[in-house]
C-alpha cells in the first residue's frame, strides 16, 4: 500500500473554477445492481476513486467483464453466472462491497458476506441490511469472517426500518426488484445517491414507486434487462464534495464558481453555511462562492448558541459535520458541532486542536468551536476520508507548512484531490516515502 502524505503550503486563497466528481456513494451501489441486469449496462461520470475502482475489481472476480470506454465512462456485462462468494481480501478493505448482498442473493438465492472494510469512525451495524433481507425471507447464519445468506424465494414484504440507512435501504430494494410480489419499505433513506440508484433500476426494468420519499414501494419483476435503446446512465455530482469545496474557498478567502451542481443537492448545506456566513449564489449550471465572506457565526435568538447537527435527509449529510467543524474554526463566534451516528467521527478534532483551533471535545459525539482561530502547519494523519478531507482544509488555511499522512483514506473518496486543488492556487505536493 502507498505510503505517500501531502505537504501543504497554506494562506494561498482557492480561485478559479470546479467541476465536481460523481457522486461516490451513487456509483458502490449502482456498481451492485449491476449484478442483477442482463445485459450490457454503461455507466458516465464515475469517479475515479480507490473505492470504487476496487469494487470494479470484485465485479471482475464474480464474473463481469468491465471496460473503460474513456476516463469516466465505463461498459459493463456478464460473461455468465455471478459467484455467491464475495472475495474477503477485496472486501474486508471496502465498506461498499456490502451493496452487493442484496443483489446477489435476489439473482442466486444465496451469497456470502466478508465483514466489510471502510473508514475508523466507530462501529458500523449491519444489522438494518440484514434485518431487511431477513424479512425479504432470507436466512442469516453468522460466522467469525462474515455472514452466510440464503433464501429459497424471496417474497414481498411491508418492511420498517429500525433506520434510516441509506446502504440497507438500497440493499432492500435491490433485492425486492426480484422477489415475489410488492414491497414497501417504510423509514427509506431518500438521499440523491438513493434515488439515482431507484432510477437506474427503473430504467431497467424495474418497478419502484415512491423515489425521493421515505416510503418507497417495490412490485417485483422476474429479472432486469438492459434497454439497448436507452442512453448511458449519468451518475449525479457529489454534493458531498460540493460542500467541501465551499469550505475550501471561504477558509482561503478565494472566490470559486462551482459548476455541474444541482441545487436540490445543496439545499441544507446552503442554509447551514449560511447560518457560519457564508453565501453561496446560485448561477446558471452551478454555484459561486464570492471571495467577500462574512465569515460570522449567527447565534439562535436571544443570543443562545447555535448548533449544527446531522440527520437524515433532507437534512444535514453526517458526511459534511467534520468539513463544517473546521470550517467553523474560521468564523467569529461559538458554534457546537453534533455528529449524531458515529462515535469516533469527532476524535480527528485533536488534530485541530494541534493546529490552533479553539475546540473543546464534550463527548465522542459534540464539540464546541470557538472561532476564528488562527492555524498553524502541523504534522497530522487521517483517519477517515471526511476528517482527511477537513485536514485538507485546516492545511490550506494555516500558516506555515502542514504534512498529512494517510492520504489513502482521502484517496478513498476524492479524485485527484492534489492535482484539482493545484489547478485552484493551493500549494499542495504528493510526496511518495
Amino acid at each position: 500500500m502507498s505510503s505517500s502524505y501531502f505537504k501543504i503550503t497554506g494562506k494561498n486563497p482557492l480561485s478559479g473554477t470546479v467541476i465536481p466528481q460523481g457522486n461516490k456513494n451513487e456509483a458502490l451501489p449502482l456498481l451492485g445492481a449491476i449484478c442483477m441486469v442482463e445485459g450490457e449496462i454503461i455507466l458516465e461520470n464515475v469517479p475515479m476513486i480507490s473505492d470504487v475502482l476496487m469494487l470494479m475489481e470484485v465485479l471482475r472476480y464474480l464474473g463481469i467483464e468491465v471496460t473503460e470506454i474513456e476516463e469516466g465512462k465505463f461498459s459493463f456485462q456478464k460473461t455468465g453466472s455471478i459467484k455467491s462468494d464475495l472475495p474477503e481480501e477485496l472486501c474486508s478493505k471496502l465498506r461498499g462491497a456490502v451493496t452487493l448482498a442484496g443483489p446477489i442473493l435476489a439473482l442466486n438465492g444465496r451469497v456470502f458476506l466478508p465483514r466489510p472494510g471502510g473508514d475508523r469512525i466507530g462501529r458500523r451495524r449491519l444489522d438494518t441490511h440484514l434485518l431487511a433481507l431477513q424479512a425479504l425471507g432470507a436466512t442469516i447464519e453468522v460466522f467469525p469472517d462474515g455472514y452466510e445468506i440464503k433464501t429459497s424465494r424471496l417474497k414481498g414484504t411491508d418492511m420498517l426500518l429500525d433506520e434510516a440507512s441509506v446502504t440497507a435501504t438500497e440493499n432492500a430494494v435491490m433485492a425486492a426488484c426480484l422477489a415475489e410480489g410488492t414491497t414497501i419499505i417504510r423509514h427509506a433513506a431518500s438521499e440523491p445517491h438513493v434515488q439515482g440508484l431507484c432510477r437506474f433500476l427503473n430504467g431497467n426494468g424495474a418497478k419502484i414507486s415512491g423515489i425521493g420519499s421515505n416510503i418507497l414501494t417495490i412490485e417485483g419483476v422476474s429479472s432486469l434487462k438492459a434497454n439497448p435503446s436507452s442512453k448511458p446512465h449519468r451518475i449525479g455530482s457529489d454534493y458531498l464534495e460540493v460542500g467541501s469545496f465551499i469550505s475550501l474557498a471561504a477558509v482561503t478567502r478565494g472566490e470559486l464558481m462551482i459548476r455541474d451542481v444541482n441545487p436540490e443537492d445543496i439545499r441544507m448545506i446552503r442554509m447551514v453555511y449560511s447560518r457560519l456566513g457564508i453565501e453561496i449564489r446560485p448561477v446558471d449550471g452551478g454555484i459561486l462562492v464570492p471571495a467577500d465572506q462574512k465569515m460570522e457565526i449567527i447565534p439562535d435568538y436571544h443570543g443562545a448558541t447555535p448548533k449544527i447537527d446531522d440527520s437524515p435527509w433532507p437534512g444535514f449529510p453526517a458526511d459534511m459535520t467534520s468539513v463544517a467543524l473546521v470550517t467553523a474554526t474560521q468564523c467569529n463566534g461559538t458554534v457546537l458541532i453534533h455528529e449524531k451516528m458515529f462515535e469516533s467521527r469527532l476524535f480527528f478534532v485533536d488534530n485541530l486542536i494541534s493546529m490552533g483551533a479553539q475546540i473543546i471535545l464534550c463527548d465522542p459525539h459534540r464539540a464546541v468551536v470557538i472561532g476564528p482561530s488562527k492555524m498553524y502547519g502541523q504534522k497530522v494523519a487521517s483517519p477517515d476520508i471526511r476528517a482527511g478531507m477537513a485536514m485538507v482544509i485546516a492545511a490550506l488555511c494555516a500558516d506555515g507548512v502542514s504534512y498529512i499522512h494517510n492520504i489513502v483514506q482521502i484517496d478513498r473518496g476524492f479524485q485527484n484531490i492534489d492535482t484539482r486543488l493545484r489547478s485552484l492556487g493551493a500549494q499542495i505536493e504528493r510526496i511518495e516515502e
